[in-house]
């Protein structure tokens, strides 16, 4: 059974661990680190089965010799730990897929994972078709627009949303128009999956952000171009219920992806 090792408490965190805890995930939690140690212990206070170390350090939850890490903190865990997880030989999923549209922090990791054999895992996220887009990239993807649509209060705290008077809205407000390179600085915890989309085309999509007070729910909205095929995909997601920033289908392909990382046997159609 894998050894999993998990970075970031908050919302997704806590998903992930209850899911091993409830052995939907067939793996052993073996540590949890937070740069608030007070978030591990309320998770770990409320798991059943397992009984993961609280961590104080890296260093320590890489002396539980995990097989996995997952990282469910930030960008700046991303580019923080992951080349110190990955020299080590283990595998490391990232959640801030954010991180890696920086070409210095990509190529780090990658040549750290070059080295010893580790691999570097993304989920799928909040939307559909990223296998689509990557038989698409073998020939080129010509066009890639992201359109994201969410309820103001998904984007509160968003430095891309200053200076925007989110509760004041009644009627739907372009807020971002721009690169993803530039989105997921200015909206961290809201596109990552304009992340994913980069790295399965192999390029940038163009982003659109839209603060819609008549919606409930995550919508994005995704075309594609190339000489092959023309995509395009529209997913309406129900919020996480801890965290309306975070669709649930993001939560549930992370949790996924982890059944196909320990799992004996994972079939999957396609």
């Amino acid at each position: 059974m894998k050894r999993v090792a998990v970075i970031g408490c908050g919302n997704i965190g806590t998903e992930i661990a209850r899911a091993v805890d409830k052995g939907v995930v067939r793996a052993r939690l073996v540590a949890l680190y937070d740069i608030e140690p007070g978030r591990c212990r309320r998770l770990a206070s409320g798991l059943e089965r397992e009984r993961p170390l609280i961590a104080e350090s890296l260093g320590q939850l890489l002396g539980q010799r995990p097989d996995l890490v997952v990282e469910a903190a930030s960008q700046e865990a991303v580019r923080q730990y992951g080349e110190q997880i990955l020299k080590r030989g283990i595998d490391l999923v990232v959640l801030s897929v954010g991180a890696l549209l920086d070409s210095e922090t990509r190529e780090r990791l990658r040549g750290a994972a070059e080295a010893t054999g580790a691999r570097i895992h993304v989920p799928s996220g909040a939307v559909a078709g990223l296998d689509a887009l990557k038989s698409m990239s073998l020939v080129g993807v010509d066009r890639l627009v992201l359109r994201t649509r969410k309820p103001p209060r998904a984007l509160a705290g968003a430095p891309g949303a200053r200076g925007v008077d989110l509760e004041g809205l009644r009627e739907p407000r372009l807020i971002y128009r721009g690169p993803a390179s530039e989105a997921v600085k200015l909206f961290p915890a809201n596109v990552n999956i304009a992340a994913a989309l980069a790295l399965a085309a192999g390029r940038e999509p163009l982003v659109e952000i839209v603060a819609d007070p008549t919606v409930d729910r995550n919508i994005h909205e995704v075309e594609a171009e190339s000489k092959v095929s023309r995509l395009h995909i529209v997913v309406e997601n129900v919020p996480s219920p801890r965290n309306p920033r975070t669709s649930y289908l993001a939560v549930l392909s992370i949790i996924d992806l982890l059944r196909s990382l320990t799992g004996s046997v994972y079939i999957i159609a396609g």
